[in-house]
């Protein structure tokens, strides 16, 4: 999809008389993140089957076991956020991985403005998209999270393992969260993301 659709569908998301200074198509960074935040309505579970559930996943890798899940992102990509439950990195990644009971692919987008970082979802996208496929999930964007610039404490891009294009977002509560973009796609929109964030 061209970026500049992007920028367009961001501009008319803010609040008047805010203004968009970076924008990038991101992803959260692979490997283990802050817990969601507490659920109200549903109580803590209990994790008495964590070796249990490690060597199901590596037995059956199609299955999930939240544990289980949680150490074989550790070992086979590293940290990618940190925080507690409730924390801005744990509701921040609940907005940008909720529970999607449809199965379908959504795109995420970073932007920042004079005022807020905001992170926006996609409407659902076709691995093989049309046009019209493209400008329905670009008309469906919506913004699914957003802070004030104060609350974001530093931005810096840099390398995770073989990946040189990561940008970490460290919050005010000290808690982290990380977005990358393929290797083969160019880092600079995260580093003028970071560049907003830090100017």
């Amino acid at each position: 999809m061209d970026e500049t659709g992007y920028l367009d569908r961001i501009g008319r998301l803010v609040e008047p008389g805010e203004r968009v200074l970076a924008h990038a198509k991101a992803e959260v960074g692979g490997g283990l993140t802050p817990p969601p935040p507490p659920d109200p309505v549903t109580p803590a579970a209990t994790g008495r089957r964590t070796v249990g559930s490690v060597l199901l996943n590596v037995l059956l890798p199609l299955a999930t076991w939240d544990r289980g899940d949680r150490l074989v992102d550790l070992i086979g990509w590293g940290i990618a956020g940190r925080g507690t439950p409730g924390s801005a990195a744990s509701r921040l990644h609940r907005a940008v991985d909720p529970p999607r009971p449809d199965g379908r692919i959504r795109h995420t987008l970073l932007a920042v403005t004079d005022r807020r970082l905001l992170v926006c979802r996609t409407g659902p996208v076709k691995v093989l998209a049309g046009r019209d496929d493209d400008a329905r999930a670009l008309a469906e964007t919506e913004v699914v999270w957003a802070v004030p610039r104060a609350e974001v404490a530093s931005a810096r891009v840099g390398w995770h393992r073989l990946n040189p294009k990561r940008l970490r977002l460290d919050f005010a509560d000290g808690s982290w969260l990380a977005f990358t973009v393929p290797i083969a796609e160019s880092g600079r929109p995260l580093r003028d993301i970071a560049a907003a964030l830090s100017g």
